[in-house]
């Protein structure tokens, strides 16, 4: 069952009209929740028939689950870019993670965040999961680096920097917590990533 799962997005990719009804589904669902937009409302706009939705998409959490696949490729290939245009230059980096993370995030609106909490917590695991592991490697870069620059402390090993920035974000990044304070995903982790690189960031790195 997990290899039939994990081969699938690979010839998905290259259908183009699946990634249309991705894209029309991520501009509905991340700004005005999946409960509200039927599959009948996607057809129709996208102008295809329902069969061909529905040969492509069996119901809406499989489409939902593409929606936050597409999502995560996206926030991923902001942050690889980051580290390509940047390898060792830690301002500049430090500078476009942070408008490229609040950016991404500025997508989920309060309504998806809400449907996320109350109908999908076990597709939000699956969100949970690639986020660590985008955040091991990718952010794990940046404080090696970081501490190369000399703008990060090198007294406190970058595993646990990242292990202390993992727990943040599983605490308090989720959809329950989320509607608990009031906040939406941009502010909390915005505000967690400014606390971790106040510890993290030498007196060297808060000036740059």
């Amino acid at each position: 069952m997990k290899r039939a799962h994990k081969s699938r997005p690979r010839s998905r990719k290259r259908d183009p009209h699946r990634q249309r009804i991705v894209d029309a589904a991520r501009i509905h669902f991340l700004s005005h929740g999946f409960r509200s937009v039927t599959m009948d409302d996607l057809a129709e706009e996208l102008g295809i028939s329902k069969k061909t939705l529905y040969a492509h998409f069996p119901g809406k959490f499989d489409l939902l689950e593409a929606v936050l696949a597409d999502k995560l490729a996206s926030v991923e290939a902001a942050l690889k870019e980051v580290t390509r245009s940047h390898p060792h230059d830690f301002p500049a980096a430090l500078r476009d993670l942070l408008a490229g993370t609040h950016r991404e995030l500025d997508e989920i609106k309060p309504p998806f965040v809400r449907d996320m909490r109350r109908k999908a917590p076990e597709v939000f695991k699956l969100v949970e999961r690639r986020r660590a592991a985008l955040i091991q490697r990718y952010f794990g870069k940046f404080f090696v680096e970081g501490q190369r620059a000399g703008m990060v402390r090198k007294d406190v090993p970058v595993k646990l920097i990242i292990e202390i920035l993992l727990a943040m974000v599983q605490s308090i990044m989720n959809p329950p917590k989320m509607e608990e304070l009031g906040m939406m995903p941009k502010e909390g982790f915005t505000g967690i990533l400014k606390i971790v690189l106040e510890g993290a960031l030498t007196s060297k790195g808060r000036k740059a």
